[in-house]
């Protein structure tokens, strides 16, 4: 009984507009004056209990280089290099908003991040040069998805804080299903500029091709650097975010030398706020899901379904369906914080690797961030180009079906995301 008063004030909270942290701890509170009105005394423990991790630490040391490089000069450098890749081809700056994504996003670790740094720049560009005002944002908010997948990752940070997982395996994972997307992309940007007749890239570059391509190389070192140190065990992640962030003070201020003070000041408060608004939802989150471990839900759920009889194939769809619907109501943090603890260990009873189970939650919810209502990255496109937010996702809707594509190739052909880590 007390679990239903724990799951209706949650739906209740979230229905009248409660921040989802705040929404999960209120739940909790109500529950355990339900249960044991002595059992509040828990709640300063549970909440610490979901904050004392030392990945964790990893979280903002990431976000504050990915500001960094950004106040840095680099987002001008970076599309720069994109534009000399994607020059010969058709669909121009499509195309280059797509890769600059991809290079973008193993930086930040944020599609929410990539959305807002790229589409300030890229959209009134594409506007400019006769680019629709739709297929630009369509194609900036979709893109900005691999923000996430490709490593670093914030979202990967935080499932393995809960899953006990590997990070550097987890990079590693990320890998494929990140590149993929951004090629199958790629493909539907070359198709659609071929039937609306968008040019090749006719504006010279920013520089001369040996200075843009050094401006990007001493950009890209950065993730490569990440994924090394990590996946080789020459650092912990939080130690390679540390490395990170040092190496963005030194390239924004002595190479790109655009690096002042006052960005230093704004790039950490910003990412002060950010790791706050995190570390609240982690720590609420963790109450909830206790409750749910002292009241055996995920074992009840494992039970159900095992005896069931349902194919396992059939499971693994309804597993990815179920990671679209939460991730049109919730955000990317406190879906990957409630699912992982109550589903993992059922979906390895059912034979998925756990490395697999992580990146079908971080690619389904980064289409998430591109569905109405609470889509963040559909939101940021949404006030850059001044449409609604209805037509932003319709405009997107082409490009999502390729991270639907590799959601149902991450499913169900393991290869995809366990190939690289194997290698290790």
């Amino acid at each position: 009984m007390n679990l239903i008063v724990l799951f209706v004030s949650l739906v209740v909270f979230i229905l009248l507009g409660v921040p989802i942290g705040y929404s999960l701890g209120g739940a909790g509170i109500l529950y355990f004056l339900a249960e044991s009105p002595s059992m509040m005394m828990m709640i300063p423990q549970r909440v610490f209990s979901g904050l004392n991790s030392y990945i964790l630490i990893a979280m903002p040391l990431f976000m504050l280089a990915g500001e960094l490089m950004n106040h840095g000069g680099l987002t001008k450098r970076l599309i720069n290099f994109a534009l000399l890749i994607c020059k010969p081809f058709r669909g121009g700056l499509g195309e280059v908003n797509v890769v600059a994504s991809m290079i973008f996003g193993g930086i930040t670790g944020s599609s929410v991040a990539d959305t807002s740094a790229l589409g300030s720049i890229l959209i009134p560009d594409m506007v400019d040069q006769g680019y629709s005002n739709d297929f630009s944002t369509g194609v900036t908010v979709a893109s900005s998805t691999v923000g996430m997948i490709i490593p670093p990752s914030i979202p990967m940070l935080m499932f393995a804080m809960v899953s006990g997982v590997s990070v550097g395996k987890l990079f590693m994972g990320g890998v494929i299903p990140g590149i993929l997307i951004g090629l199958f992309q790629l493909v539907v940007v070359w198709i659609v500029s071929e039937k609306r007749g968008y040019h090749k890239i006719k504006a010279k570059l920013d520089g001369g091709k040996k200075k843009v391509v050094l401006d990007g190389l001493v950009a890209l070192l950065m993730p490569v650097m990440i994924l090394v140190f990590t996946t080789f065990g020459i650092t912990t992640a939080s130690e390679s975010a540390a490395v990170a962030v040092v190496y963005a003070l030194i390239v924004g201020a002595f190479i790109y030398r655009e690096l002042k003070w006052k960005h230093i000041i704004a790039a950490l408060k910003k990412t002060a706020i950010m790791t706050a608004t995190i570390m609240i939802i982690g720590g609420f989150t963790n109450i909830f899901t206790y409750i749910l471990a002292i009241k055996q839900v995920p074992q009840a759920i494992a039970t159900f379904i095992l005896q069931s009889n349902i194919p396992t194939w059939v499971i693994f769809l309804l597993f990815d369906i179920l990671i679209l619907i939460l991730g049109t109501f919730l955000d990317v943090v406190p879906c990957i914080l409630l699912i992982a603890p109550i589903l993992m260990p059922v979906m390895v009873q059912l034979g998925m690797q756990e490395i697999t189970f992580g990146m079908i939650l971080v690619v389904g919810l980064a289409i998430g961030l591109v569905t109405p209502p609470v889509g963040m990255c559909l939101n940021v496109g949404s006030k850059i180009s001044g449409m609604p937010i209805v037509d932003v996702f319709k405009s997107s809707a082409p490009f999502l079906i390729c991270n639907l594509c590799v959601l149902l190739l991450v499913t169900f052909v393991p290869f995809v995301s366990l190939w690289i880590p194997s290698l290790i």
